[in-house]
């Protein structure tokens, strides 16, 4: 519906009463459960009141601060005009965003109320292919649904249901109204029809409109309970239904046991401090078992998981404030960046297991309490029911004194959709990253204008090839010579014939004036003038690569752009554009730098670049610059190629 900008008239805040009032009917339509008072609280400290834990809920569905407006667009193949409602409105910390739109007296939610509030409708499945055909405005055919049947039971006709990926199950990030009746079919094979009219998603007008024509935000790589679709269902049923199991996989490469006899096992010899190529020792190796773990041994896990985490962070940046972290840290950060990364996962079953509803704390939340009661880390609750994480204790000896455990160098398929085990790799990059080492080289190289080929023809030179400066001089030099051009006074002078003063200096500006009337010209100040005069081209050369190997393209050499921006008044992001020049693949360089950063990363395509030859820009959450030219020179990548501009500070470095 969105796929065009609709006219939003301007903005107007909702008064208090009229704010209520719609938060109370989303939370009847949508059947949100109000917090207890008993649920609400982790701890017996925490005084809030059940009349507290409403209002805190309002706010999280629709903030104080929102905003309404009138909008009109049109929709249909017969572009039928179409008007209605948004509400705007920012969480703390947070850009100003559309968080509802609503239709014929109908609220729907947009991607950004569903990625704050997991289950807040039913949430179905498609492959990524799929995805991006919805993402044009098609409507969900039958045969596309995945995951299913059975399918959520609240997936009727007429109902709102999201839509994510199967390798993105807990990001929904289309948004739609059933046209049939989900729920009650019993196959998808060989159906045919519409199951669902798809009203708005992530990258239409009005995920993408904000304040000061801020670009819209970015889903996150994981979001903490979309990992259970709400039906009644067994979810271990649910996950085999998603096909998350891959027969290829080496269920014996990597990982160890979780029981207490391996454990001991690992004491006997030191581990390398690093996640990356750790060498078990031949007694550590142990059988893994492929079964269902108890929930001791998934809290142990996921206990171990954090530790480990925490000790890496202490090993790679050493010295650096805060071990490099950046806080307060999102709960949703603590499980994706934490936790995932460094589960043990070696078979299917465990990745069916090892997850945080699995667990005896059922949530991140509870999780995050929980080391905050053994004294690891200090948290703090905030407005909505969220929990961030305001320290760590670096120093505690459950960090000093962990003994690292070797991580499967494979993921198991599947691993990220579960929501339980996540990416494999804890640190550094990714195996298949063959950008890691590489050796670079910039060369820059001119091609000589037509009007220039009597120059080159005096020394058998052809204007059509390319050549690097220091080929240039001894070609200018021989014509020089040939022509009897220097100076008799000063050979450091070059006295101008007609093709030089013609092809060189076309007297369109003072200096070629003043030149041509003294009729010298200093040799260095020639050869410089003829580079201008000539096109530049440049190549990028990779290891072995020689020039006559690589293409080169015209203009002149691209750099790596690093901004540094404040969003939402405080909260400053790190934008790198630019690193497909330099081999440098940005899905896999965002992965490290999620891990070596402790923040969120996204992957989008860069504003205003073309269509054709899409330029990708990564932008990573906080102030990470130095991270970043770090993982850039491990790549290659000289100082002299980057370009940092610290917006935060209203001035270029």
């Amino acid at each position: 519906m969105f796929k065009k900008r609709p006219n939003i008239k301007p903005l107007a805040p909702i008064r208090s009463s009229d704010r209520r009032k719609i938060a109370d009917k989303i939370i009847a339509d949508f059947g949100v459960n109000v917090p207890d008072y008993e649920d609400r609280v982790d701890n017996a400290d925490d005084k809030a009141s059940p009349a507290s834990s409403l209002g805190a809920l309002r706010n999280s569905l629709l903030p104080e601060n929102a905003l309404s407006a009138r909008f009109t667009t049109t929709a249909g193949p017969d572009l039928s005009q179409v008007s209605g409602n948004v509400y705007a409105g920012a969480h703390p910390g947070e850009d100003q965003r559309v968080l509802w739109f609503k239709l014929e007296e109908r609220l729907i939610p947009t991607v950004y109320t569903l990625w704050r509030h997991p289950q807040l409708v039913p949430l179905l499945y498609t492959p990524d292919s799929v995805l991006q055909k919805l993402r044009s405005g098609a409507p969900l055919m039958t045969p596309g649904l995945a995951g299913g049947p059975p399918f959520p039971a609240k997936a009727t006709k007429n109902a709102v249901v999201a839509i994510a990926s199967l390798e993105k199950p807990t990001v929904p990030v289309v948004v739609g109204i059933c046209e049939i009746d989900i729920a009650s079919l019993k196959q998808v094979q060989g159906a045919k029809g519409h199951a669902v009219r798809g009203e708005h998603w992530d990258g239409d007008e009005i995920w993408a409109w904000g304040p000061g024509g801020k670009p819209g935000g970015s889903a996150p790589e994981h979001i903490e309970g979309w990992d259970f679709d709400g039906t009644e269902r067994d979810t271990e049923e649910g996950v085999e239904q998603l096909n998350l199991d891959d027969p290829d996989e080496d269920e014996d490469e990597g990982g160890v046991s979780l029981n207490n006899e391996a454990e001991e096992k690992m004491k006997y010899e030191p581990r390398n401090d690093f996640v990356e190529g750790e060498d078990a020792h031949p007694l550590e190796k142990v059988a893994v078992e492929d079964k269902e773990l108890s929930t001791k041994e998934i809290d142990e896990a996921f206990w171990k998981a954090f530790l480990y985490a925490v000790h890496h962070h202490r090993n790679v940046h050493k010295g650096d404030p805060h071990e490099g972290l950046n806080f307060p840290i999102h709960q949703s950060l603590v499980i994706s960046n934490f936790v995932l990364p460094y589960l043990p996962i070696c078979t299917p079953t465990q990745t069916a297991s090892l997850q945080i509803k699995k667990t005896s704390w059922k949530n991140a939340k509870k999780f995050i309490k929980a080391l905050d009661k053994a004294k690891l880390l200090k948290s703090k609750d905030r407005d909505g029911g969220e929990c961030v994480v305001q320290d760590i204790d670096f120093g505690d000896p459950a960090f000093t004194n962990f003994v690292p455990y070797k991580l499967p160098k494979k993921g198991i398929s599947g691993a990220d959709s579960g929501g339980g085990g996540g990416k494999t790799i804890a640190a550094g990059s990714s195996p298949s990253d063959n950008s890691i080492g590489q050796r670079l080289s910039k060369i820059n190289l001119y091609r000589p204008k037509e009007q220039l080929s009597p120059i080159f023809k005096a020394s058998n030179a052809s204007v059509k090839a390319l050549y690097l400066p220091t080929e240039l001089r001894p070609i200018i030099t021989s014509y020089i010579e040939s022509e009897k051009l220097v100076s008799g006074t000063n050979k450091r002078l070059v006295n101008l014939n007609p093709v030089l003063a013609n092809a060189v200096f076309d007297g369109n500006s003072s200096l070629d004036r003043e030149v041509i009337a003294k009729g010298s010209v200093p040799r260095d100040a020639l050869i410089d003038r003829l580079l201008h005069s000539c096109s530049p081209f440049w190549a990028i050369l990779r290891n072995d690569e020689t020039r006559e190997s690589v293409k080169a393209k015209s203009g002149n050499a691209p750099n790596i752009q690093i901004v540094l921006e404040t969003r939402s008044g405080n909260k400053t992001v790190t934008k790198l554009s630019g690193v497909e020049v330099f081999h440098i693949n940005p899905q896999l360089l965002a992965e490290e730098l999620q891990k070596a950063c402790a923040s969120s990363t996204s992957v989008n395509q860069l504003m205003g670049s073309s269509p054709k030859n899409p330029v990708q820009e990564i932008m990573v959450q906080g102030p990470q610059k130095d991270s970043v030219v770090k993982a850039l020179e491990k790549r290659g990548v000289s100082r002299h190629w980057i370009e940092i501009q610290d917006k935060t500070k209203g001035k270029k470095k």
